[in-house]
């Protein structure tokens, strides 16, 4: 098992990874009309716009888990809008009104970049997605992962990074408070808990 840069031949192997990771740790591919939506939230931007923060455990075949993110959640959302939606929005049109299925919500997710960028999260710059296949989590390969990534933010001046989570995914909550994250306060954070990591983080070494 290795850890190593992301390369344009993994985009397959990410785009399943994040599906069938995408319910709380689970796969789900059976919630959405199109899961693919997913991905185009969630990963391919990243591989896109931040190629050199973008990290994948290989378990010597293919990619089995990653961990994406950017190192300015502000710069990032623009980008997004600006360079990443015109290839992917139309294929994925924002609804026409207050989102009612879990296909028109991820539309609407899309469609909305600049909800990443929260006053309360400005000490917290950074910001990571990771996911794990499952028969490869509880070995050590989250915390390594979040390691790597936490080494190339630093490098680009990054003074802390935060990581939203679905509140119902206790397993991640207790994976990141072994890691030293800790809650943010955001108003109205809905079902999704913010927590911050100072850079470096010390609590994993």
């Amino acid at each position: 098992m290795i850890i190593r840069p992301y390369r344009a031949a993994d985009r397959d192997a990410v785009h399943d990874i994040c599906i069938r990771t995408a319910d709380a740790g689970e796969d789900a591919s059976g919630s959405y009309a199109d899961p693919g939506i997913l991905p185009e939230i969630f990963a391919h931007p990243y591989c896109h716009l931040e190629p050199g923060l973008a990290f994948v455990l290989d378990d010597g075949g293919r990619a089995v888990g990653y961990v994406l993110g950017a190192a300015d959640t502000a710069v990032f959302a623009a980008r997004f809008r600006d360079e990443w939606l015109p290839l992917v929005g139309d294929r994925y049109p924002p609804p026409s009104g207050r989102p009612v299925t879990p296909d028109e919500a991820m539309a609407y997710l899309l469609h909305t970049p600049e909800r990443m960028v929260l006053p309360e999260l400005a000490g917290y710059p950074a910001h990571l997605h990771i996911d794990l296949l499952p028969g490869y989590r509880r070995a050590g390969h989250g915390r390594a992962l979040i390691r790597t990534f936490v080494d190339a933010v630093s490098a680009r001046g990054a003074v802390g990074l935060h990581v939203g989570m679905a509140t119902a995914n206790r397993r991640a909550r207790i994976f990141y408070d072994r890691l030293g994250f800790r809650p943010l306060d955001v108003a109205d954070p809905g079902p999704v808990t913010y927590l911050g990591l100072p850079v470096p983080m010390s609590a994993a070494d």
